[in-house]
């Protein structure tokens, strides 16, 4: 069994779920789907580093987990407008500077190399405990405040790391811990990835 695909394709199949959940129940589906939420991010952390374990971490496994976690917490954020839209509608600034960002490091990969941006940096991995926090909050306390601008503020750092890692880059490349290691990916410098964290 390919273990890391697997663990894949949970995260995808919760994303519809998750979805479904808030669409039709309502209030009495926010606990059900704080559990996939939490099961999800679990999958994502044990999918790369089982694949690494394994030495079957590469290109396209690592192109298939990044579109999964766009998917997965998409889902989520759809999930939550359903559920929580007064609570998000205050918060339109922060929502929108998030989503500007994301579409960018997307264009400026697309438009540099003709590839999304698959680069699982350290940052965007900090970001991604931030959103666990933030989605937590609305979704399970009904409330915004220091944990939702928390995640913004790290997400905007997050996205201008990674589009600053595109635009280092000589070459696509996966898996780049942070501008600084892209930075040295230029220069012709090898660069060390953390086992856990980076293929």
């Amino acid at each position: 069994m390919d273990i890391p695909k697997t663990l894949i394709l949970i995260r995808f199949c919760f994303a519809p779920i998750i979805l479904a959940l808030a669409y039709f129940y309502g209030e009495q589906s926010v606990l059900c789907i704080l559990i996939l939420m939490y099961v999800g991010l679990l999958t994502d952390i044990l999918d790369g580093i089982i694949a690494r374990k394994q030495n079957s971490s590469n290109q396209n496994l690592r192109r298939l987990d990044s579109q999964t976690d766009l998917i997965f917490w998409l889902s989520i954020g759809f999930a939550t407008w359903l559920l929580r839209s007064d609570l998000l509608r205050e918060n339109l600034l922060g929502i929108y500077s998030i989503v500007i960002m994301e579409a960018l490091c997307y264009v400026i990969s697309l438009i540099k190399f003709k590839k999304e941006t698959c680069t699982h940096a350290i940052l965007s991995k900090f970001w991604g405990i931030t959103l666990l926090v933030a989605f937590t909050a609305l979704l399970g306390f009904k409330t915004a405040g220091i944990y939702f601008y928390s995640c913004v503020i790290v997400g905007f750092i997050a996205h201008l790391d990674v589009i600053l890692i595109i635009l280092l880059l000589p070459k696509w490349t996966h898996d780049v811990p942070s501008s600084y290691h892209a930075y040295l990916l230029r220069k012709g410098i090898d660069i060390k990835r953390n086992k856990l964290f980076n293929g």
